[in-house]
């Protein structure tokens, strides 16, 4: 709710409530904004846990194709060497020294497949052992990225029923003071409000417009600070209401404080 202003003894009937009203308004945005946002957020989250069990399930089947190219290559292997000793009880079988030196040659092409083939299993494994331990890390906090997903959806959706509900306590606080004012001021609010991106009043001090940062005459300044009409900037239209400087150390609390609670 909006906080009460000191604008002089005698003030115009409206200037209080559109003070009010434009507080009340600007809170009623922010916490539009925060209730469209939470969706999102909430996607975001479990997007976020998705993405870290999706990770989690790739390296499994990482960790499983590897397993079974290993397998390939040891069923290889295994394969080599038993062509290997075919080869080596056909050495006695050959009847000429070229054929010798053939069958020599093909056990010796075979054994350097067989190194490649270890050589390639052993990358395997290093690569086996690399996965295995990215998973047993990831899969050691997937219960802590469940709860604390659930937890910031939970305060998430918390959030947002308590910003729903003060902001219908808002609403219906925004609807009294728009009945008090008359039809005309309030149709000058609405359009300024829409013009000026929900700003439609400025407080004037040290005889500037703090909606556009010009300088008021002198004539139009004195106005203003009497409270007594419902008077808009020359420049930048929006309507103007001043906070007197109360002296002593009180007044400059209770100023500071006003502008404060229009400001936040």
């Amino acid at each position: 709710m909006g906080r009460g202003f000191y604008v002089g003894e005698t003030v115009h009937p409206d200037l209080k409530t559109l003070i009010e009203l434009q507080q009340v308004d600007r809170n009623i945005s922010e916490l539009t904004s925060k209730i469209d946002s939470s969706p999102l957020e909430i996607q975001t989250l479990q997007a976020q846990l998705h993405e870290f069990t999706r990770a989690l399930d790739e390296r499994k089947s990482r960790l499983s194709a590897n397993q079974k190219e290993r397998r390939d290559l040891e069923g290889d292997l295994q394969a080599i060497r038993a062509k290997i000793s075919k080869h080596k009880d056909q050495l006695y079988e050959v009847k000429t020294n070229e054929q010798y030196r053939a069958m020599l040659k093909e056990i010796e092409g075979e054994e350097e497949n067989i190194r490649k083939g270890e050589d390639r299993i052993l990358e395997k494994m290093v690569e086996a052992e690399q996965i295995d331990k990215l998973i047993r890390e990831a899969s050691g906090r997937l219960d802590s990225e469940k709860a604390r997903v659930q937890s910031e959806v939970s305060r998430l959706e918390a959030l947002r029923k308590e910003s729903e509900q003060t902001r219908a306590q808002l609403q219906a606080r925004r609807e009294e003071l728009t009945k008090a004012l008359s039809e005309e001021t309030l149709r000058l609010y609405e359009k300024l409000r829409k013009a000026r991106n929900g700003m439609a009043l400025a407080e004037v001090r040290d005889g500037l417009c703090t909606g556009c940062h010009v300088r008021l005459r002198p004539q139009a300044y004195n106005d203003v600070r009497s409270s007594e009409l419902l008077l808009t900037c020359e420049t930048c239209s929006r309507i103007l209401y001043y906070i007197p400087q109360l002296e002593g150390a009180a007044g400059d609390e209770l100023a500071a404080d006003q502008r404060a609670a229009f400001q936040n």
